[in-house]
């Protein structure tokens, strides 16, 4: 805890982080990027469960940024939930914001990144949330545990980048490589000598905290001649899965038991590779896991990572999600359905004039790139929703979002459609839920112009029931009788299948503003997002908190 500032408020510790530029060297070149205390990746949230803990946010660098706290249900409170523009607006330069952070139920990993802008790829770190004191794991205690964060890193400054990308309408520039741990290894220039290692007993069984921090690529992930046995996902745990590699899309956390069982005269290597499919990295970040400090060990092969397009790898892989389901870790799962959604997730176009008087732009056909969810593309308003929902200001957002897609076609088959299907509305569109109403919210991936890809949709503020996925087009008659009532996932962040669906079901029990969106950097930027507006319930406790201070917009 050296790189935090502890302070007390009232009875509960308040954190000071900084945020400023801090001047890094990878792949040969050194350049400032923004970081949290100076630290790629920032500083780890150690807690319990059911705790909170204030986190005191002072801007020193020369962009606005805000800080969510990802996989954190916030209860009743968005105000520190962080995504600007929708809970908040940003922390200007020389300001400072303090959040606070309040856990529920989650119980194993999650994390905290900034939510402004790209500033993310270098402003994040982990939330480890340990049982409460006395109640044990239910697996085996490990030896001990490991964060494991994967990220990108850009030779070019990041943020010129995106705003020039977002400015002229085309797309923005892949990765230059992956990181662990902050670190690329020794697949990337001038990367071996401060390779991230991972120092391990011979017989010991290690927990490993696997963090995708990545902007834009979902990834596989191995260790070399260790099995991995996955224990839980998004601060929930799941019924045990033996494997030899996962698929973890961004936003995701898993949490894997790891013994160290083979010879310990060698280093073993970790590697992480892409699933993508559009405008990707394809490059391989390594580190090691080490059973000695002996110098000159000799190392394992790479291990066979899955191809990026092995879409089977990555479907059997998810398909064995299964909640733990017992009871002292129950599920809940809505059986009776009061709001159904079909959302249909889409990869778009939008005008070159809706941005500016330019004749062209850089996305295809001269027009710019754009993304939506039922063909709408999320606008950023000039003041927080939050703030407008909480003191009724009228003109920042519209509560018409469709629950179905406005305009039905085979969602998957016709890759080169005319404009009733490339060309998405802009607008601030929200969804209305009444509390405590029962929801079953479907994603259906889209193949618009043959871009279909696989979307991890994030939704902040709640974790759901992952209770059904497939490939093609959802049939509402049909798929639901396959779904899994029993024992789903409860995540946060599902992957939607390229050309497929999936479906969620969750309780609205959290009032308040919360955001929904694709957790790929890029389609979250062109618009792939919306927010759910939850109604306060009738009772003082069902209702959402009232502010302490609202930052400036």
């Amino acid at each position: 805890m050296s790189s935090l500032s502890m302070a007390v408020h009232g009875n509960i510790n308040t954190i000071h982080w900084v945020v400023q530029e801090t001047s890094y060297t990878r792949l040969c070149s050194t350049k400032n990027i923004l970081t949290v205390n100076g630290e790629f990746p920032g500083p780890a949230l150690h807690l319990r469960r059911g705790e909170t803990v204030y986190v005191k946010v002072r801007n020193q660098g020369p962009y606005n940024v805000t800080i969510h706290w990802h996989g954190v249900k916030q209860p009743r409170n968005p105000w520190s939930d962080g995504p600007e523009y929708v809970t908040q607006c940003p922390i200007k330069p020389g300001a400072n914001f303090t959040y606070e952070v309040t856990l529920s139920d989650e119980e194993g990993t999650v994390w905290w990144h900034a939510h402004s802008d790209w500033s993310r790829a270098t402003v994040h770190g982990p939330i480890i949330i340990r049982p409460p004191i006395g109640i044990a794991y239910p697996f085996p205690e490990p030896e001990a545990d490991f964060s494991l964060v994967l990220a990108s890193w850009y030779k070019e400054d990041i943020m010129a980048m995106i705003t020039k990308a977002l400015e002229t309408g085309g797309a923005p520039s892949a990765a230059d490589a992956f990181t662990i741990n902050g670190q690329p290894g020794d697949t990337q220039p001038c990367s071996t000598q401060n390779m991230t290692k991972f120092k391990v007993d011979h017989g010991k069984t290690y927990l490993f905290r696997v963090i995708n921090a990545i902007l834009n690529e979902e990834m596989f992930f191995m260790v070399a001649n260790h099995s991995l046995t996955v224990v839980g996902m998004d601060a929930a745990y799941i019924k045990p899965i033996k494997t030899s590699y996962i698929m973890i899309t961004p936003g995701q956390t898993m949490d894997i038991l790891i013994t160290a069982n083979q010879s310990p005269e060698k280093n073993y290597y970790i590697a992480a590779g892409p699933f993508a499919q559009l405008n990707f990295l394809n490059a391989t970040t390594t580190a090691f896991l080490s059973y000695s400090d002996k110098r000159n060990l000799s190392s394992s092969p790479l291990p066979d990572l899955p191809s990026p397009s092995d879409i089977n790898a990555s479907t059997s892989f998810t398909n064995r999600f299964r909640a733990l389901a017992n009871k002292k870790y129950p599920v809940d799962v809505p059986q009776s359905i009061h709001k159904r959604i079909l959302m249909t997730v889409s990869l778009n176009l939008l005008p070159c004039s809706i941005e500016d008087n330019a004749s062209s732009c850089d996305g295809p056909e001269g027009n710019r790139y754009s993304s939506s969810l039922n063909n709408i593309s999320f606008a950023a308003p000039s003041v927080d929703i939050l703030q407008a929902y909480y003191k009724h200001i009228n003109g920042i957002y519209t509560t018409d979002f469709p629950h179905t897609p406005e305009v039905v076609f085979n969602y998957i088959m016709d890759p080169m459609l005319g404009n009733n299907y490339t060309m998405a509305d802009r607008g601030t569109r929200v969804i209305v839920l009444e509390y405590n109403s029962n929801v079953e919210l479907v994603f259906q991936g889209t193949n618009v112009f043959n871009a279909s890809d696989n979307h991890p949709m994030h939704l902040h503020g709640y974790s759901f029931y992952f209770v059904g996925s497939d490939f093609g087009i959802f049939d509402a008659k049909v798929d639901p009788k396959g779904y899994n009532l029993d024992d789903p996932p409860f995540i946060n962040t599902v992957g939607v299948p390229r050309n497929g669906w999936a479906a969620v079901r969750f309780r609205a029990d959290n009032p308040g503003v919360w955001f929904m969106h694709c957790h790929l950097e890029a389609h979250v930027s062109w618009g792939m997002a919306t927010v759910l507006i939850v109604k306060n319930g009738p009772t003082p406790s069902t209702s959402m908190k009232k502010p302490t201070y609202i930052t400036p917009c």
